[in-house]
């Protein structure tokens, strides 16, 4: 390794597109940008919601008053479920990605590109994304125990 040079690491992050996003058609525009950044789809599934995955994936807003209409959104169709592998692949996809709510995303974002706001107020916002190593060794286990 040349002096100067700081080597990689290759990482992994959990990627839901969830249930807007599928069924507003964005499947393959969001699987093109994570590739056209260079970063391998490692693992892709179709997948359904349950309560009791909802409340392991979200257990740390399972006692917030929205609870349950994240898990009513997130069970409002089916989800696609990927595992995004490369260098930095978790700062890169959340900057992808865009802010949480799609008004507030910036231009050019998945959230800001596809996302909208809905008549009954509920925040849809196209996509998750693992937010540090740790949640997406934790998340990649919930969506994919699978592989384990």
């Amino acid at each position: 390794m040349k002096e100067g040079r700081v080597k990689m690491k290759t990482e992994e992050t959990l990627i839901l597109i969830k249930p807007d996003g599928v069924a507003d058609g964005h499947i393959g525009e969001i699987i093109t940008r994570i590739e056209r950044k260079g970063f391998e789809i490692a693992a892709l599934k179709v997948t359904y919601a349950t309560d009791r995955l909802l409340r392991v994936h979200y257990a740390s807003k399972a006692d917030k008053e929205y609870f349950k209409d994240i898990c009513s959104y997130m069970k409002e169709g089916p989800i696609v479920a990927l595992i995004a592998k490369g260098v930095n692949v978790i700062a890169a996809f959340h900057r992808m990605a865009g802010a949480t709510s799609p008004i507030s995303a910036l231009p050019g974002t998945i959230r800001a590109d596809f996302g909208r706001e809905y008549a009954d107020g509920n925040l849809r916002n196209v996509v998750h994304s693992s937010d540090e190593v740790q949640s997406a060794e934790k998340e990649i286990k919930i969506w994919f125990p699978e592989l384990i």
